[in-house]
């Protein structure tokens, strides 16, 4: 058997994982550990690359090869993905490298397809292609395109999906007032305590998108008021939160072990936000950022694009109101919540505040706020403070 590079063996397996429900990120985090940073780099070009572009790799597969995409075995699917990728998008990979490291991958899951793979990339090239619609052009399910297109507009829709092909900058939070920690190379942003993040920068750093740090601000924290983070791993917005000197804050998830990314700086608790929640005393502000589809994060997170299903924000709406429902039994007179998603559906976002202002006389929403990916600089989010 030929000798396959560790970057692209990596590659391969993050994206099986992926195909079996993982999310790229975390697969890629565990599998290319072991990796130096420029494999590890190529690895994580490689399945972003096939998860952004899905939709134009898989029509090119179905071009050259004359096959069904769907009648393609899983493994010679990936394999042709990861190869076709590396030929027509990535500038710096030798041709001959990736077909022959292709073919060798292919022939230990599926043998027979050697002779296919190899006939596919021969004729690969990069002549400019004429996508037969939006749905190819921007490697997005024309479903999703079509329901932004209804709340966003034609425009809008189209840079939502355009943007989710281009990989996002990486953003830092650093406390206003004080200096960046050394080693890092950034540039400041809009929103105070951002800073993107510039190449040279030493690795391992916490990673907290633009958007995510927009977010919380609207709660118009106070110094001496009660806090309550109902959705808080991995604990960035507490973190943002507790630059105010609150008289107490309270971060809380599902998880335990996500719970545990939170430094132990204020009282951590795991518990399911659905149900009664364990608190006697009111807050003065509550956050509550959503479980969610996460379809305003599709270019950090590309495979929700081809994992989410339209009956699924249905679903997260039905958790999403009863959350909102629990955390206003304990909001004070007078007090702010604030209900945020990164997702970018009406579902999980005004049809839950409109539920919420239904079951709550009294209740009203004090302001809303919108961040689309192509009009604002980094992910989609939705925010919205009710009071009463």
């Amino acid at each position: 058997m030929g000798k396959i590079s560790p970057p692209r063996a990596v590659a391969f397996e993050v994206l099986r994982e992926v195909a079996d429900g993982a999310y790229a990120s975390d697969a890629l985090r565990e599998l290319s550990s072991r990796l130096d940073a420029r494999d590890a780099g190529l690895a994580s070009q490689i399945v972003f690359g096939c998860l952004r572009f899905q939709g134009q790799l898989d029509y090119l597969i179905s071009m050259y090869s004359g096959r069904r995409v769907a009648d393609l075995d899983a493994a010679v699917k990936l394999v042709l993905r990861m190869a076709i990728f590396q030929l027509r998008y990535l500038e710096r990979i030798p041709a001959h490298a990736a077909v022959h490291e292709s073919v060798e991958l292919v022939k230990r899951h599926k043998r027979a397809a050697a002779g296919l793979v190899n006939a596919v990339l021969r004729k690969m090239d990069r002549t400019a292609v004429r996508w037969p619609g939006e749905e190819i052009e921007f490697s997005c399910p024309e479903w999703l395109i079509a329901r932004w297109r209804r709340h966003f507009g034609a425009d809008a829709a189209r840079a939502i999906a355009a943007i989710a092909l281009i990989e996002p900058s990486a953003y830092i939070r650093v406390r206003p007032g004080t200096d960046l920690p050394e080693g890092v190379f950034a540039e400041r942003t809009q929103i105070e305590g951002c800073w993107r993040l510039l190449p040279g920068s030493k690795p391992g750093m916490r990673l907290h998108d633009i958007s995510s740090q927009a977010i919380l601000p609207v709660l118009d924290l106070r110094a001496g008021q009660t806090y309550l983070d109902l959705c808080s791993a991995p604990g960035n917005k507490t973190l943002q939160a507790l630059e105010t000197r609150l008289s107490l804050a309270v971060a809380c998830d599902v998880s335990e072990r996500r719970l545990r990314e939170l430094p132990p700086v204020c009282p951590r608790v795991v518990l399911d936000a659905t149900q009664s929640l364990p608190f006697a005393r009111p807050f003065d502000r509550i956050f509550i950022d959503a479980p969610c589809s996460g379809t305003g994060t599709l270019a950090r997170n590309p495979e929700i694009k081809w994992r989410v299903q339209a009956p699924d924000f249905a679903r997260f709406r039905e958790k999403q109101v009863r959350i909102v429902a629990q955390a206003l039994k304990l909001l004070a007179s007078g007090g702010k919540l604030l209900y945020a998603t990164c997702s970018l559906e009406e579902e999980e976002n005004e049809e839950v505040i409109r539920r919420s202002l239904e079951s709550n006389p009294g209740l009203r929403v004090e302001g809303e706020m919108w961040r689309l990916p192509g009009r604002d600089e980094g992910d989609g989010f939705y925010a919205a403070v009710l009071t009463r």
